[in-house]
C-alpha cells in the first residue's frame, strides 16, 4: 500500500491481457505506454507475437547485463528503428555499428568528459537566466510549460555546441525536429515488417527530409567555422573539431562531424526537456517535495561562473530529476534485435529475434521497486533504489549508455534548480496530464502552468 502523504501522478490504463494485432497496431501509434499488459509489471520474461514474428520483453536484471554489456555485439538496432531514424540523425554515434562505433565512442567520449561539465554549464547557467527573466516579465500567465522547457533546451544546445544564441537558426531548427517528430518520426505498419532494405513511402518522405536536413546543418555548422576561434575551447563543436581517436589518431570527416552534431542537437534536447517538464509537473503536484527543494537551492551560488561546481550541492534537486527519470523515462524503450543465436533467462534466443528492454515497465516494476507508481524522490537519497544496476536505466546501460548522460543530468539539475528558486511552480487548471508515448515520453496535450515569482 502506498503511504499517504506520497504522490501518485496518473498513468494509462494498464491491459488486463496482450492486446490483439489491430490494438497493439493502434496503441504503438497512439500511446505506446499501453501496450503492455499487467503481468508485464510482474514477470521476468513477457514473450509476445506480432504479425508471427516473436518478440521478448526483459525485466530480469541479469538478462538485461547480457544484452547490454556481456554479449552487447550481438544485439543491434532493429530496422525499424535504423529505418525511423537515419533521415535526422544519420550514422552518428546513436546508430553506427561495429567497429566504426568503436571510432566514433572513442573520438566523442572525452569531448563529454566530467572536466568539460563546467565549461557547458555556463551555457546553460546563461541561458537558463533568459528563460526566468522571460517567464517573470509573465506576471504569472498561465504557459505551455512543455513548449518554454523544448525553447530551453535547444537554446542549450545551441549554445553548448556553438556558442551561438540561437536567434538566427532556432526557429528553423525547431521546425525541423517538430515537422519530423510528428509526421516521419513515428512507426507505421510498414516500418515494421518491411526489411530496411526494402523502402516504403514514408521512407521516401524521409529521404526528401534528410536531403533538407543536410542542407541546413551544413549551413549552421559553415557559420559557426567563420566564427574566430579562441586559444581554449568555447564549447563542444570546437572539442569535436579537435577531437581524435586515441588509438588512430583520426579526426571526425566533415560528414561524421555533422551527424555527431545533428545527434547530440536532436537527442539531447528533446530528451532533457521532456525530463524538466515532468520534473516540474511532479513538483507542481506534491508542494511538501517543491518546498523542500526550494530550501535547498536558495543559498546556492548558481551563477555562470559557479553553477557547474555547485553541482555537488544540489542532492535533493537530482534526486527528484532521478525519480522523474524513473516515473517517465523519456526513452521508454530499448529495442534491439539478435545477429545471432543466445540464451537469455533460461530460453533460446534465434538469430533476428526482437529483444525488448522497455523502462518505462522496469522502473515500475513490482518486484524491484517500493511503491513504484510514487513519486518519491527521497528514494534516491536513503538507498531504497534497486539493489540491481539493470532495474534502473534512464540512459540505457553498458558500452551503448548515452555518452552525453553526465552533462544531461548537469543540465537539467542546474535548470531546475534555478526555476525553482525563482518560481513557485502551479499547475493552471485541473485537467489531468497522462503520459503518451510514439517517439518520447510526452504529456497527452499542452498543459497549462503558473509560475510565481518567489
Amino acid at each position: 500500500m502506498n503511504a499517504p502523504s506520497l504522490y501518485v501522478p496518473p498513468r494509462p490504463e494498464i491491459p488486463a491481457a496482450d492486446l490483439g494485432w489491430y490494438q497493439l497496431l493502434v496503441t504503438l501509434r497512439t500511446n505506446a505506454l499501453g501496450m503492455w499488459p499487467a503481468e508485464a509489471y510482474e514477470k521476468d520474461v513477457l514473450v509476445q507475437s506480432f504479425f508471427g514474428r516473436r518478440r521478448m520483453l526483459l525485466n530480469h536484471p541479469d538478462a538485461i547485463h547480457r544484452v547490454l554489456v556481456e554479449n552487447a555485439a550481438n544485439y543491434r538496432r532493429s530496422p525499424a528503428t535504423i529505418r525511423i531514424l537515419r533521415p535526422i540523425v544519420g550514422d552518428g554515434l546513436f546508430l553506427s555499428e561495429g567497429e566504426e562505433w568503436k571510432h566514433q565512442r572513442r573520438t566523442i567520449a572525452p569531448a563529454l568528459a566530467p572536466r568539460v561539465i563546467p565549461l557547458l554549464a555556463r551555457h546553460v547557467a546563461d541561458a537558463t537566466d533568459e528563460a526566468v527573466a522571460r517567464l517573470a516579465a509573465m506576471n504569472g500567465a498561465p504557459v505551455d510549460l512543455l513548449a518554454m522547457m523544448q525553447f530551453l533546451a535547444l537554446e542549450i544546445a545551441g549554445r553548448s555546441m556553438f556558442s551561438l544564441e540561437m536567434q538566427q537558426h532556432g526557429a528553423a531548427l525547431r521546425r525541423f525536429i517538430a515537422g519530423f517528430a510528428s509526421r516521419l518520426g513515428r512507426p507505421y505498419l510498414l516500418d515494421m515488417i518491411l526489411p530496411a532494405s526494402v523502402p516504403n513511402l514514408r521512407d521516401l518522405a524521409r529521404r526528401r527530409f534528410r536531403a533538407r536536413w543536410l542542407e541546413f546543418m551544413d549551413q549552421i555548422i559553415d557559420a559557426r567555422r567563420r566564427a574566430p576561434a579562441g586559444d581554449t575551447p568555447r564549447d563542444l563543436f570546437d572539442l569535436l573539431l579537435a577531437a581524435r581517436d586515441p588509438e588512430t589518431g583520426a579526426a571526425f570527416s566533415r560528414a561524421q562531424l555533422r551527424d555527431q552534431v545533428a545527434t547530440m542537437i536532436v537527442a539531447g534536447h528533446e530528451t532533457t526537456a521532456i525530463a524538466l517538464f515532468w520534473s516540474l509537473f511532479l513538483l507542481a503536484s506534491a508542494p511538501a517535495e517543491q518546498a523542500r527543494l526550494a530550501a535547498e537551492v536558495c543559498e546556492i551560488d548558481l551563477s555562470s561562473d559557479a553553477a557547474g561546481n555547485a553541482l555537488p550541492r544540489l542532492t535533493y534537486t537530482r534526486a527528484v530529476v532521478s525519480e522523474a527519470l524513473r516515473l517517465y523515462p523519456p526513452a521508454f524503450i530499448i529495442v534491439r534485435e539478435a545477429a545471432g543465436a543466445d540464451r537469455l533467462d533460461g530460453i533460446d534466443i534465434p538469430p533476428r529475434r526482437l529483444v525488448m528492454i522497455a523502462p518505462w515497465v522496469l522502473h515500475r516494476h513490482r518486484r524491484f521497486w517500493e511503491n513504484p507508481d510514487a513519486f518519491d524522490p527521497g528514494r534516491f537519497l536513503r538507498g531504497t533504489t534497486p539493489a540491481h544496476r539493470f532495474a534502473y536505466l534512464p540512459f540505457g546501460a553498458g558500452p551503448r549508455v548515452c555518452v552525453g548522460a553526465q552533462f544531461a543530468m548537469a543540465e537539467a539539475v542546474i535548470v531546475l534548480a534555478k526555476l525553482v528558486r525563482s518560481f513557485h511552480v502551479e499547475l493552471a487548471d485541473g485537467d489531468r496530464i497522462l503520459p503518451v508515448a510514439v517517439v518520447t515520453t510526452q504529456p497527452d496535450h499542452p498543459a497549462r502552468f503558473r509560475l510565481r515569482p518567489r
